[in-house]
């Protein structure tokens, strides 16, 4: 039976002695393996939350990195250091350097490891195409046509000759989980855009999702594209339940969860999800 449990996420459940903080992290299971999907912003949250899962880096068998922003790759040390030579399937523009202009200053926000080091500490997989991680686990693989929009910010940027553009996200992948039920689509920041991801699952796998989970990158969406979103989400007949978290926003939840009612539900810290 897959299993997918939340490690890190910017809330923990209510009264547990999770952490929160900024960040995403997924373990994914099945019978044939674990798989951590993205690994926070810090080691700190990540190694805490892993220790009251009774998990060890050790424990692992791969990882997937959903693309390079650093709330997003920043336990990769911790993970790598107690575990060399773990496979870690990405895109390959992850190494691309990212950065966040604020105020005309220029902050990285990519890996804490170059991809040099990356492919020195691990068996590094990177590919534009889908990657099956472990048995019915896939990334995506790059999410090419985007004709809807994007998971944006004006402030994510790249450096590009002599100045900068904006970030073109080019990394930016998702994980299929396949179940008994169907297809469960895990995020992570969904830069490509929600709909752009949907449409590229249902193109390469045949069929939508009936789960939907993670970090949607809605939170600076207005009210026509989220009444798009839901518009849209409303016509694929299989989708049961939505897990919006991390990047999402308050505004969009709420959006989503009036349109959807109790088929939408958080997903903190320490939540784990059981799919037949």
């Amino acid at each position: 039976m897959p299993t997918i449990t939340c490690i890190t996420e910017n809330s923990a459940t209510r009264g547990s002695p999770f952490w929160g903080e900024h960040g995403l992290s997924f373990l994914i299971e099945n019978e044939e393996g674990r798989l951590l999907f993205d690994t926070g912003q810090t080691s700190a949250v990540l190694l805490h939350n892993m220790v009251l899962l009774d998990l060890s880096p050790r424990d692992l068998d791969a990882i997937a990195l959903s693309h390079a922003h650093n709330d997003h790759t920043g336990g990769l040390p911790a993970i790598l250091n107690a575990r060399p030579g773990l496979p870690v399937y990405a895109n390959a523009d992850l190494g691309r350097p990212r950065f966040s202009r604020k105020d005309g200053r220029y902050q990285p926000i990519g890996m804490p490891l170059s991809i040099d080091e990356l492919a020195y500490l691990s068996d590094l997989h990177l590919s534009a195409e889908p990657q099956e991680v472990l048995p019915g686990v896939w990334t995506t693989g790059e999410i090419i046509d985007r004709p809807e929009g994007e998971g944006r910010s004006p402030a994510h940027v790249v450096p590009e000759g002599d100045g900068w553009r904006p970030d073109p996200y080019q990394d930016d992948m998702s994980i299929v989980v396949e179940t008994k039920a169907g297809l469960v689509l895990v995020l992570g920041c969904c830069h490509a855009g929600l709909l752009n991801t949907l449409y590229h699952v249902t193109r390469h796998f045949g069929t939508a999702p009936y789960v939907v989970m993670g970090g949607t990158h809605l939170a600076a969406a207005d009210s026509d594209q989220l009444r798009h979103i839901v518009d849209v989400l409303h016509g694929i007949s299989q989708l049961d339940r939505i897990y919006p978290s991390h990047c999402s926003g308050e505004r969009p939840y709420v959006a989503l969860a009036t349109a959807f009612g109790d088929r939408v539900q958080p997903c903190p810290a320490g939540t784990v999800l059981y799919f037949d």
